[in-house]
Order: C-alpha cells, then sequence, then structure tokens
C-alpha cells in the first residue's frame, strides 16, 4: 500500500475515533436543539438542555460556549456521579436582539473523556409585542397548593390588534384574561395564570401559546416558570452504596421530612435485598428509617427505587434512588480457577 494512501486511511481511522467520542456524550443528553418560537422583547425565554451521567465514571463539563451572543449559555451542576442529572441553560437574550436569530452552543467535557456536544437554539424576538414581567412567574409553590401569577401583555401598532386565543398543553395551568385596554395606538391584555392545586412535584419550565390576529405572526410564545416542591422530602435524594461483594452488606440512614407531623404509611422497594427498621408510628416533622443492604448474587452497576408513603392529605410520597455497584468476590473466583485447573491435571 502507498504511503498516501496509508495516510488517508489513518485519517479517516481518526475521523471514526473522533465521531465515536462525541457520541458516548451526546447520549448524556435527550434533546440538542430547541425552537423559543415567535417570542416579546423583553420575555424571559431560558430553556434548559437536561443531561444525565448514564456512566460509571465521573463526568465533568468543563465550559459552555455561544456561536451567537443572543443565547447565553450557563452549565447547572458540571459534576456528574453515575446516575446524577445536570443542565445547560441557554438564555435567549430578546432584551438585545430583534428578528430571526439562531446560535450554537458547544458544550466541552473533560473527564472522564474529552468530548464536545453541539446544541441548538433559535427563535424569533418581536419589537411590536412586550411582556411585563418577561414571563409568568409562579413562584416556588408546596404541592397540593394551588398558586396564580400576572402578566401584562402590550401591543404597540394596529389598534385592531386582538389576542382571540390562549393555547397551553399542560393540563395544570388555567388561564383568565383581561378585557382589551385601547389608548395611545397601543393595546393591552392582563392575563392571570393558575396553577391547579393538582400539579405534579418538579419544576415547570413551560409556556403559553398567545394566538392574535396578526396575519403574518399570529402566534407568540409567552414563557411559564415556576417550582411545585414536593411535600415529603427524602435525604439524601441520591443513596450511594458503593462497591460490595455478594454477601457484604452495609448500614444507611434515610431521613423523611414535611412541613407538618407526618406518619410514615408504607416503605415501596422491590428490591428485597434492602431491609427496613420500623418506622416510628408516632406523628412527627422528621423521620429516621435505618436500613441495611446485602448484596446478592446478582452483580455490576444496580438501581432501585425507594418510595416513603404518609398519611398527608393527598397520599404525599418522597423516594429516593440507591445506586450500588455488586463485585465478584475475588477470592472465590481465584478459588474456582484453581479448582478446575487440578481437575484438568
Amino acid at each position: 500500500m502507498s504511503r498516501s494512501a496509508l495516510l488517508s486511511l489513518a485519517f479517516c481511522l481518526t475521523l471514526a475515533s473522533v465521531a465515536s467520542a462525541q457520541d458516548w456524550a451526546r447520549k448524556m443528553f435527550n434533546v440538542t436543539s430547541h425552537d423559543f418560537g415567535t417570542v416579546a422583547r423583553g420575555a424571559d425565554a431560558i430553556y434548559e438542555f437536561d443531561l444525565q451521567n448514564i456512566y460509571e465514571e465521573d463526568v465533568h463539563v468543563a465550559s459552555v460556549r455561544s456561536s451567537c451572543g443572543c443565547t447565553s449559555p450557563s452549565v447547572k451542576n458540571g459534576d456528574l456521579k453515575t446516575w446524577e442529572k445536570g443542565a445547560i441553560v441557554c438564555k435567549f437574550n430578546t432584551d438585545s436582539f430583534l428578528g430571526e436569530k439562531s446560535a450554537t452552543v458547544t458544550v466541552t467535557i473533560d473527564k472522564p473523556y474529552y468530548a464536545e456536544v453541539q446544541l441548538n437554539v433559535r427563535g424569533h424576538i418581536r419589537g411590536d409585542v412586550v411582556f411585563q414581567p418577561g414571563a409568568v412567574k409562579l413562584g416556588s409553590v408546596d404541592q397540593g397548593e394551588p398558586s396564580s401569577a400576572k402578566v401584562n401583555v402590550a401591543y404597540a401598532g394596529s389598534s385592531n390588534w386582538q389576542i382571540v386565543d390562549v393555547r397551553s398543553d399542560n393540563p395544570h395551568l388555567a388561564v383568565e384574561m383581561s378585557d382589551p385596554m385601547r389608548a395611545g395606538g397601543r393595546v393591552s391584555y392582563d392575563l392571570t395564570v393558575k396553577l391547579k392545586d393538582d400539579a405534579p412535584v418538579g419544576y415547570i419550565q413551560d409556556h403559553l401559546t398567545l394566538v392574535t390576529t396578526d396575519a403574518r405572526n399570529p402566534n407568540i410564545t409567552l414563557p411559564v416558570e415556576g417550582k411545585v416542591a414536593p411535600a415529603v422530602t427524602v435525604s439524601p435524594a441520591a443513596l450511594a452504596l458503593g462497591e460490595l461483594t455478594p454477601g457484604e452488606s452495609i448500614e444507611k440512614k434515610l431521613i423523611v421530612r414535611a412541613k407538618k407531623p407526618f406518619k410514615i404509611t408504607s416503605i415501596q422497594c422491590e428490591d428485597k435485598s434492602f431491609q427496613f427498621a420500623q418506622p416510628s408510628e408516632e406523628a412527627k416533622l422528621l423521620h429516621f428509617i435505618p436500613l441495611t443492604y446485602t448484596a446478592g448474587g446478582k452483580t455490576g452497576p444496580q438501581t432501585q427505587k425507594i418510595v416513603i408513603e404518609t398519611d398527608i392529605a393527598g397520599g404525599a410520597s418522597g423516594e429516593t434512588i440507591a445506586t450500588v455497584n455488586v463485585k465478584a468476590d475475588q477470592v472465590k473466583e481465584d478459588a474456582a480457577v484453581t479448582l478446575n485447573e487440578k481437575a484438568v491435571r
């Protein structure tokens, strides 16, 4: 084979290796692109690209950068152990830019190996529509409690402009809209957005779609932000049991909290390797639950969800995810090899 052919082959192998290197990192992201749609000037347009460490090794996000000033990226929890989650937060700078904008956000990972992942964002920023404040800010609300927030939508242009509908794919949101207020060539509406009391625990990063009479750009995206805090919390949220060999045991303790006295009604765990102490029958703000884990014969990394159920109205519960790596007993393996060798002789 000629020298040039060898160089070409080496180059192709290098490209394949680089592509493979990027693939392992990209697999930690479920989504790699986001369209903000049409947003008002000054809107709080923020999107989080979630990532999860699905590998045994620790992952470190070294940096993020954007190809356009229209988007400001940042890292949320850049050091991830197995199954831990983080995010790349992208803020669309609607105060400083107008029109159609797009950006490529490059995420650099330096542990356990070097890799780069490209995330893409785009959107259209309108200058004739303004939200005050820039998003529906529901704040932090306890699970089972309703919440509401108001936003003023102002339009500068045709006096015939109207909002004809407000749409949402989120069944836990309800919207009330005032009659239009028209003065000095401006049209404005007050929107009251309500979060229903059956909303699930977690962060709210959603949007409403305002349908207008504008023939060219009828739809406008209004961001919705908030958090539903759990009525019950379990600490630690991620229970690391480390490395064990079959038959080896480890003891840990879970802490269960709430804002009002409660009783633990049950502990749900499918893995019989976990044994839990009997919870107190007294209603308290804080419960301690000792547990013992004994490794079984199954080896390798394992995860198990533990759910703590309570008597709080609505059957509120909390959970933790336990992780363990069960390794084969090396002494027993060596003994088995020795016996096999003797049998062969």
